[in-house]
């Protein structure tokens, strides 16, 4: 039988790890019973509220157990937001036994993918900042003949943290990008989660470009994004840097490129950024500190989708 903790209410589909998988399905999290430390969390009045939120609605928490989840108004950061609701009564009747954790996960990503799409009014980037969650029913309430799943967008960064929010996702940039200025960590030897520039890092965010500026007329071949890239990326880390010699430092510049089905759903923002290989080229070696100019602010984001 499964092990019920607060937090398994929480079906955490579509986390993007490493720029290798889109929408693959990672970690579930559960809702309703023992926690470390012993005893049973009893649902606030705002934890209910926050698992029966209608679609337009976001939630977020700060407890590592979800205790304290929360409605809050959308402009405010948030890690949930809600996108619809779906009935998945007619494969799962009453007295029918609950989902298993990869079943959720996948009814999750099955059921709410189309909806998160009319939501947005655009296609879903596959490869973008924000990949398809779902708040499930407790145990509980499945007991009783609940079958609502609450299916949610969320920001999950290349080593699975859950990112803030700012603002309703339908209008916003689905390109998978971060502020100049963001350093990342390295786990086994590729990209993890942002972490302080002083600590050991994969890459350096030095600027964010978009691709739209130069190929406005439809989508640009990897090829001809990386020709321009090479020589726009150059351009920005010397202005983050100040005419920083990346050779002699062991660095490396590389930027992102983006997929036609990215491009398709109006994710046209790219990343440049700094790194290191290992001597065997087997992966990302660590970088310790910035190498932003000093008293030089990071270059603002270029506007844009």
């Amino acid at each position: 039988m499964e092990k019920t903790t607060l937090r398994t209410r929480l079906v955490m589909a579509g986390v993007f790890l490493g720029a290798i998988l889109a929408l693959s399905l990672s970690v579930t999290f559960s809702w309703g019973g023992a926690v470390s430390g012993g005893g049973k969390v009893e649902e606030s009045p705002e934890a209910k509220a926050a698992f029966t939120a209608p679609p337009g609605s976001c939630v977020t928490w700060t407890m590592p157990d979800v205790s304290d989840i929360h409605v809050v108004p959308c402009t405010q950061p948030h890690l949930y937001e809600v996108t619809g609701v779906v009935n998945i009564g007619d494969k799962y009747p009453p007295n029918a036994p609950a989902p298993t954790v990869d079943q959720w996960r996948d009814i999750a990503l099955e059921r709410c993918t189309a909806g998160v799409e009319t939501y947005l009014n655009e296609q879903l980037d596959p490869f973008g900042r924000f990949t398809v969650s779902a708040l499930r029913p407790g145990n509980d309430e499945w007991a009783d003949g609940d079958r609502d799943m609450r299916c949610v967008l969320q920001w999950a960064a290349p080593g699975g943290k859950l990112e803030p929010i700012i603002g309703n996702a339908a209008g916003q940039s689905q390109s998978a990008v971060w502020e100049p200025g963001t350093c990342l960590a390295l786990v086994d030897k590729t990209v993890g989660n942002p972490i302080d520039c002083a600590q050991p890092h994969s890459y350096e965010i030095v600027a964010t470009l978009d691709l739209k500026s130069k190929f406005p007329d439809g989508y640009p071949s990897q090829n001809d994004q990386k020709i321009w890239l090479d020589t726009e990326c150059n351009r920005a880390v010397q202005d983050y840097a100040g005419e920083v010699d990346l050779a002699a430092q062991k660095l490396i510049l590389t930027w992102d490129i983006r997929e036609q089905e990215s491009w398709d759903a109006g994710s046209t923002l790219v990343n440049c950024k700094v790194g290191a290989k290992l001597p065997d080229n087997s992966g990302l070696a660590p970088v310790t500190g910035s190498i932003r100019k000093a008293g030089t602010p990071a270059p603002p984001t270029t506007p844009g989708r």
